[in-house]
């Protein structure tokens, strides 16, 4: 299901995807169209932009965040024009799955956009590199990511954009077992227990997120 305010690019869209053979339950413009079809089609994944009408602000932002209350089972990818940090931690909270944030130029990258609808489908996340690249040179001195070595952190940016263990690995270079020993390193520097009786992967995502 796709919101956009845009007729141009919701049409482009629709149009992308039913020819990667996706069904596209219903194509909309404003939050609250979304709302009322969520509830009558129940997609597997919906895909809105931030800024609709009537203010052009968060509206799709908000409609977001409560598809993932109403609707758990359901999928979220939202798209932004420009990397609004604060929008990315308030979506992924309180978990990072079936979720995902995306700048709206990655979509022009076919394969790239279509690998984060499937990962999202399968109950990942998929987080915009340059979104992630971001949080990396905001992150300072004083924050619990700063105890991360160079590879750890290269790690957890990964992590961050959705990918498996497998996939971490290949995208490195390196063994799977070498990506297990970072991410145990990364959960002892982040003092996420295993105790705590949620994700620790979600956990140091969020962690991240927030630095």
């Amino acid at each position: 299901m796709l919101a956009e305010d845009s007729t141009l690019l919701r049409e482009g869209l629709i149009r992308l995807l039913a020819e990667e053979g996706h069904e596209v339950l219903a194509g909309v413009g404003d939050a609250v169209s979304l709302l009322r079809e969520v509830e009558a089609r129940t997609p597997d994944v919906v895909v809105t932009d931030i800024r609709m009408p009537p203010t052009h602000t968060d509206e799709g932002l908000r409609a977001a965040v409560e598809i993932r209350e109403r609707w758990p089972g359901v999928g979220v990818l939202v798209l932004s024009q420009h990397v609004e940090r604060n929008y990315a931690a308030q979506l992924l909270t309180p978990n990072a799955e079936r979720v995902g944030y995306l700048l709206k130029d990655r979509v022009a990258q076919v394969d790239e956009f279509l690998d984060s609808l499937e990962r999202i489908h399968a109950g990942g996340a998929a987080i915009d590199p340059e979104i992630v690249r971001q949080l990396v040179i905001r992150t300072t001195h004083t924050d619990p990511l700063s105890r991360l070595t160079p590879r750890e952190r290269t790690v957890i940016e990964a992590l961050a954009q959705g990918h498996t263990n497998a996939a971490i690995a290949q995208k490195l270079h390196i063994s799977l077992s070498a990506v297990e020993k970072n991410l145990n390193t990364i959960f002892d520097k982040l003092d996420l227990s295993r105790t705590t009786g949620y994700s620790r992967r979600v956990l140091a995502v969020l962690r991240y997120l927030e630095s």
